[in-house]
């Protein structure tokens, strides 16, 4: 199968529970983005922030995830980690490679703990666009491999 490069952006809309001053880090294969720290929402943030991301398909470790991490900043100690929720995407990119493009509108999804019990719940959606193959692709891609810094 061909490798095919697209981008996936995630609309970061909002979460139920959580922390005094919120903010999430989306994690998709070795690509993280952080969000902005919300403060004096209580328990119910809204973002409504979008992300995108690489994505490379087929992968070489067929992990096709996106992990949202939520986390409450603490100005004097390190953040607290209050949860993650976990949405697997295989089947998502193989829809957006058929059909030219791929959507979840925002839905909510669970985030547990770390002894994986249900903290509350975090609404995002996800778009997937493949971009059309070449036979040139460093050129059209700017050379994504060499310039990525996975650190």
């Amino acid at each position: 199968m061909t490798t095919v490069f697209g981008i996936m952006e995630v609309n970061l809309v909002s979460a139920r529970g959580g922390g005094i001053d919120p903010y999430v880090l989306i994690q998709y294969r070795g690509q993280e983005r952080k969000s902005s720290t919300i403060r004096g929402q209580g328990s119910k943030p809204e973002w409504n922030e979008k992300f995108t991301f690489k994505i490379e398909y087929p992968s070489v470790d067929g992990q096709y995830k996106v992990i949202l991490k939520l986390m409450d900043h603490d100005t004097f100690s390190s953040d607290d980690y209050l949860g993650e929720a976990t949405i697997y995407l295989k089947e998502f990119l193989e829809v957006g490679l058929e059909n030219g493009r791929a959507e979840i509108h925002p839905k909510k999804y669970s985030v547990v703990g770390s002894d994986q019990c249900y903290c509350g719940e975090i609404q995002v959606g996800i778009t997937f666009t493949p971009k059309k193959a070449t036979h040139d692709v460093e050129e059209e891609y700017g050379g994504w491999k060499e310039s990525d810094d996975y650190s």
